[in-house]
């Protein structure tokens, strides 16, 4: 029984851990090394419990709840601060835009950690209001109050005119 489970557990976390991992990126504002301790920290949380996330009906939607959970007070603690002094670039991937990548991750990078965390639930994972309330232990009016807030801010950074943005 154990095997199974643990079984089980592995084949989720492989299938599972890219996607948390993009996820991260964009909480951390394209830091990726604390976009892979989160991931790990997540994964090492759903582990404990695995046992008990066979009665829930959406282990992903679970994940994506304990990574939120696990930004957020990472950003609480005064460790969050600290920032890497030596960058090496990536490595430009064709077909992606990379310009348009960075404007984005640093406006991003530019919201309190509360309204990226927003921002990356209704709009990346696509969660509603009443999930991404849930998952950030907050009510429904201050999600919607921070997506107005937060995508107000982008607006600022990026400029009203997003189009120029845009792909062609």
């Amino acid at each position: 029984m154990r095997q199974a489970r643990a079984d089980e557990y592995a084949e989720f976390a492989s299938a599972r851990a890219g996607h948390l991992y993009r996820s991260a990126c964009l909480l951390t504002a394209g830091d990726t090394h604390l976009a892979e301790d989160l991931v790990q920290e997540t994964l090492g949380r759903l582990y404990v419990r695995w046992g008990r996330l066979a009665r829930v009906g959406n282990p992903a939607a679970y994940a994506q709840t304990v990574l939120a959970r696990t930004f957020l007070a990472h950003q609480r603690r005064r460790s969050s601060t600290e920032r890497a002094t030596d960058v090496l670039p990536d490595r430009p991937v064709e077909g992606f835009d990379a310009p348009l990548r960075l404007t984005l991750m640093e406006a991003l990078g530019r919201l309190p950690a509360k309204d990226r965390a927003v921002v990356v639930l209704r709009y990346w994972e696509d969660r509603s209001i009443e999930e991404t309330a849930q998952a950030m232990n907050a009510s429904s009016a201050a999600v919607r109050t921070r997506c107005v807030r937060a995508l107000g801010r982008l607006r600022e950074l990026l400029g009203e005119d997003l189009g120029e943005y845009a792909r062609p």
